[in-house]
């Protein structure tokens, strides 16, 4: 009757029965306790099950060797493993069954040692192992990772004969995939004499997981032919791949797929589309999918908030935030990052803050990565105090990683001597810097001006630490001497170079040719670039520039027409500035804010005071063929004096000000803050696209050297 019972998993009723034959007084033996705790936990009824283990043992029922592998299981579910180990290795009679119990219970957990001890006691009693054995000392390998070891077991088991068992081959292709050896996998794969759904979803998350993405589509292609069909499990590993390539257009084929099964109520399935189209940059197909979801979890908000702060949309990934606290859902750590890394992008200190403050109150481990977030969030809001703070935390080791941004805070903020300082401390405690470290280096000398600091630290990169320089390094030591004047210089290093320089050498020293006003060198660099990447607008951008700097304006024209016959467009510069719990956007001639009126009656007010101290303005920076009358007014409508016009009518008098800008400052406006800045008597701090300059009493942190 109660097999019947677990047969038909009608485990409720199972229990009804055996509670009422406790409260009749009638005896409960082993063979009743045994489906009773299996009924508990199918249900997941741990203090059931518990009451029904301690009635066994008062029965003196326990040494039941049936019994006895039932409370294992039970156990083992609910990670008692201390007290199932007790049990087993209390049994008198222990069968197959029994080892199988105990031995799946550490496999679950991971502890994959105790796994082979325990399979090597069981050949030493003479116990024949089963295939659920196979199964279990074959995830165990997936778990190590031991090839060999695999492979042992794998002519073992042949050797038992269960070479055609179906249970175990797919736990070998699930081995071999995870161990990374998919030509095993697929040969084992070949040869299975059956193929149900999980063998196939074994095979096609094993080329997924390995980076064979195309493999995995090309066997699923051979699923739909076959009679098997597919679920969840093979769609995610689908998506998955798909995300893994950015491929939009595999994506939309199993997003059609999930839409014709009628599939798209699933959660996981949901969430693992918006994560795709997220990844691949299609945020309103991402949303759209977002928002007809009837349910979300924190993966899926996740999900969306990592699509749009990776994307750029960190100011609209920060709303989303505010949504979920709404809908009550509890933000895991993987939500938090990823929203620590958007406030870092708009420069929102208050919100990066509040995030922090929330990982506190809800007792988050404060790990490596955690916490190298938060140290570049803080740099990049112009709080380096805050920063060094939480890098100097010592309850939690620090990687290479956090040790690399710290010293890219420093680096960003000009402080050159102090980066180098960090490295040393480095070097001192036994962390071995990698290729990142010395691109921070460089790129912290070259935003001080240390060049010999750089170059010398350039050299020791390979001499003294075994680090081949990449592109990337001979970028930033290009961009080194190019910021210090010293072109020839940089034009000989990139003749040196033991490869072809690509976009990033000749970007550096093209930049280098725009601020020293190198025509010849630029227009000549730019030829070299426009031949390796012709879609790239910011080449044409800084060769426009780089006419116009010298007056050629009818090249200026040849070059913009060049971009809108190509379909380019030049990335239109804004800043942003958080006031009260909002981040306000401002792009140049903007009138689009509220407060639009007070903002330019502000700036009319500013321009004519800092006149009146002897500023001129700088024509030279508004790049275009018109009269000057016109640039000065185009200058006036930058987006950062917008944005600093507005946290001056809109924040307490002497309080800081905190600007994000996109772009590079040009030299008029570096000049026009240093003015407000003595008027005001405020520090005004701006990050634009290279590094932090902190105004304070008409002195830039910069030296005037950006």
């Amino acid at each position: 009757m109660m097999g019947g019972y677990l047969r038909n998993e009608q485990f409720s009723q199972t229990l009804e029965l055996y509670h009422t034959m406790r409260s009749l007084g009638l005896e409960t033996d082993s063979y009743t306790c045994t489906f009773a705790l299996k009924a508990c936990t199918s249900l997941s009824d741990f203090e059931t099950g518990k009451r029904i283990m301690r009635n066994a043992v008062d029965g003196g029922l326990e040494n039941d060797r049936f019994l006895g592998s039932s409370m294992i299981n039970f156990l083992v579910k609910f990670g008692e493993m201390d007290e199932a180990q007790t049990i087993f290795d209390e049994l008198p009679h222990r069968d197959v069954v029994c080892w199988n119990s105990i031995i799946g219970g550490y496999v679950q957990i991971g502890h994959f040692d105790m796994v082979f001890n325990l399979f090597f006691k069981m050949q030493g009693c003479g116990i024949r192992p089963s295939p659920i054995t196979m199964t279990s000392l074959i995830q165990a390998c997936g778990g190590i990772g031991k090839l060999e070891l695999g492979k042992c077991i794998h002519g073992y088991l042949n050797g038992l004969g269960m070479g055609s068992d179906i249970l175990v081959l797919t736990s070998l292709v699930d081995m071999y995939s995870k161990i990374g050896d998919t030509e095993s996998a697929r040969w084992v794969f070949d040869r299975m004499p059956t193929r149900n759904l999980v063998s196939w979803n074994a095979m096609i998350s094993g080329y997924v997981q390995n980076g064979l993405v195309f493999d995995g589509f090309d066997l699923f292609h051979g699923l739909i032919s076959s009679d098997c069909g597919f679920d969840s499990a093979t769609i995610v590993s689908l998506l998955q791949g798909s995300a893994q390539i950015s491929s939009l257009d595999n994506g939309k084929v199993i997003h059609g797929c999930i839409l014709r099964r009628g599939l798209e109520s699933n959660l996981i399935l949901s969430t693992a589309i918006v994560d795709l189209y997220a990844k691949s940059g299609a945020l309103k197909m991402a949303s759209s999918v977002f928002s007809k979801m009837m349910e979300r979890n924190v993966i899926s908000w996740t999900a969306m908030l990592m699509g749009l702060a990776q994307n750029g949309h960190a100011e609209e990934a920060l709303k989303l935030f505010g949504l979920m606290q709404e809908e009550g859902v509890a933000a895991n750590a993987v939500t938090l990052v990823s929203l620590i890394h958007a406030c870092a992008h708009v420069g929102s200190l208050k919100k990066g803050r509040s995030i922090h403050a929330h990982l506190i109150r809800y007792n988050f481990a404060f790990d490596e990565v955690i916490k190298t977030a938060l140290v570049d969030m803080y740099a990049k809001c112009g709080k380096l105090d805050s920063a060094k703070m939480v890098f100097d935390d010592g309850l939690i080791s620090k990687d290479v990683v956090l040790w690399n941004s710290m010293i890219t805070g420093y680096g960003i903020h000009g402080h050159g001597d102090e980066a180098i300082a960090v490295y040393s401390q480095m070097k001192k405690v036994g962390v071995q810097p990698n290729q990142t470290t010395f691109i921070s280096l460089l790129s912290a000398c070259s935003h001080s001006g240390l060049v010999e600091e750089g170059m010398n630290l350039f050299q020791i990169m390979n001499r003294d630490n075994g680090i081949s320089p990449s592109e990337k390094h001979f970028a930033c030591l290009v961009d080194l001497l190019g910021r210090a004047g010293r072109l020839e210089e940089a034009e000989a290093l990139i003749s040196q170079m033991p490869f072809e320089p690509g976009n990033s050498v000749l970007e550096a020293l093209l930049s280098g040719c725009r601020t020293h006003k190198r025509i010849d060198m630029g227009i000549r660099t730019a030829d070299r670039l426009l031949s390796l990447d012709s879609m790239n607008p910011g080449i044409y951008v800084i060769l426009s520039n780089i006419y116009a700097q010298g007056g050629r304006w009818n090249e200026v024209d040849y070059v913009r027409g060049l971009m809108r016959k190509r379909g380019l467009r030049k990335t239109p510069g804004y800043s942003l500035i958080e006031v009260g719990n909002l981040v306000h956007t401002f792009f140049a001639g903007d009138d689009s804010h509220p407060n639009w009126r007070e903002i330019y009656q502000m700036l009319d007010s500013l321009r004519m005071q800092i006149e009146a101290l002897g500023y001129v303005p700088d024509t030279s920076c508004v790049l275009r063929d018109l009269d000057e009358e016109m640039k000065v007014k185009l200058l006036w409508g930058h987006s950062e004096r917008l944005a600093i016009s507005f946290a001056l009518i809109s924040t307490p008098s002497g309080s800081l000000i905190r600007i994000t800008k996109n772009l590079r400052v040009c030299g008029d406006c570096h000049t026009v803050t240093k003015y407000i800045s003595k008027i005001v008597r405020r520090q005004i701090i701006v990050r634009d696209a290279n590094r932090f300059h902190h105004f304070v009493d008409g002195i830039c942190s910069c030296g005037d050297y950006w």
